[in-house]
């Protein structure tokens, strides 16, 4: 069991360029832990700085207390799947996943044993002597963790991994390499662009913008009560409604937006104070006109599946709203509907914290 302690780490390049600002991170033994962002966010630059590719500027990484700063990446004892798989094309699976082994100088017979217990936990036991070309995408994912699972790594870095797979194939392997990380009780961090991934997979998510960690937290913690507005806008969708408060009455202020007025609790909120308010698409209730908050119009309806999805116009603007597939008759497109809502599913995002 291991923990990857991550302290000031920082990343300048010519020009000025601070690709990465003294990152703080500790993720815990056996912990999966994803780093979420857009392109240019610094995540993967943090990731490739602690498997040693990439020296720091500044900063420290330790695992179990110990300083690998400036050990070179096959010296660490950590494992990477890259988003290429990085499979050689002219050996077997067999071949493929004890490449690692051979390299440690390890004995045939033992290679063989390592080689034959990865490709079990991968469910590929009996595929030895493929070869790449003659396997899916999939499979060949799963050679790459094998590969990575056979030398035994204290740390496990994925980087974008799944990012080559088609939708379903993607969903099943956050399962199944979940399940495998968790089995395994191995540490690990994920860089990733997908928010669904990161939410699926983790134990916690680190935000990340600009080269910081802007949010931290459970994947409920940065979906429910995210501190920043990255965090609202990066995971999940979010309407966004400005208002000015107008008047605060034991914790719950009136907020005046367009043409009317709504209400939400708001810690510190004052009067006069221009205000964002934040709500997720599924707090949001259809409800008959004579019972709701405001009325809009259904400017577009789509069907999901699970989910119908809305967009109506309305006072604050084009709101979405989500409303989850019982099988009844919906609204349709042109219809005036009711939206309501309860006061605390209004969130509100401090200034200080609103750009990470």
């Amino acid at each position: 069991m291991t923990k990857l302690t991550i302290h000031g780490l920082s990343k300048t390049y010519a020009g000025d360029v601070r690709a990465v600002r003294k990152v703080d991170l500790e993720v815990e033994s056996g912990e999966f832990i994803s780093l979420l962002g857009s392109s240019g966010c610094g995540k993967t630059t943090t990731l490739q700085m602690v498997a040693g590719f990439v020296s720091p500027t500044a900063g420290t990484v330790l695992v179990d207390g110990e300083d690998i700063t400036h050990l070179a990446p096959e010296k660490r004892d950590m494992g990477i799947v890259f988003q290429s798989y990085a499979l050689f094309p002219h050996m077997t699976v067999a071949q493929n996943v004890g490449f690692g082994l051979e390299m440690r100088k390890m004995k045939p017979p033992q290679i063989d044993e390592r080689v034959a217990e990865a490709l079990s936990m991968v469910r590929l036991f009996g595929l030895e002597n493929r070869y790449p070309s003659e396997m899916s995408g999939g499979q060949r994912q799963r050679v790459a963790i094998a590969r990575v699972l056979a030398i035994r790594p204290r740390v496990l870095l994925l980087d974008e991994p799944m990012s080559n797979l088609d939708a379903k194939l993607r969903g099943e392997m956050h399962v199944e390499l979940r399940a495998l990380q968790r089995r395994l009780g191995i540490t690990t961090i994920l860089v990733t662009h997908d928010q669904i991934e990161a939410m699926t997979m983790s134990d916690r998510i680190a935000v990340m913008a600009n080269g910081v960690i802007a949010e931290l937290g459970t994947p409920q913690q940065i979906y429910d009560h995210p501190t920043s507005e990255l965090a609202f806008k990066f995971l999940g969708q979010a309407n966004l409604i400005e208002g000015k408060i107008s008047a605060v009455n034991q914790g719950i202020a009136s907020v005046g937006v367009g043409g009317g007025s709504i209400t939400a609790k708001i810690i510190g909120a004052q009067a006069g104070q221009e205000i964002r308010l934040y709500v997720r698409p599924e707090r949001l209730r259809l409800c008959p006109t004579d019972q709701c908050t405001i009325k809009g119009k259904v400017a577009t309806r789509l069907f999901l599946g699970g989910i119908w999805f809305y967009e109506i116009e309305s006072d604050l603007g084009t709101i979405r709203v989500t409303v989850v597939n019982a099988g009844t008759t919906q609204p349709r497109e042109g219809d005036v509907v009711g939206i309501t809502w309860n006061e605390g599913d209004l969130q509100h995002v401090a200034p200080e914290h609103a750009h990470g």
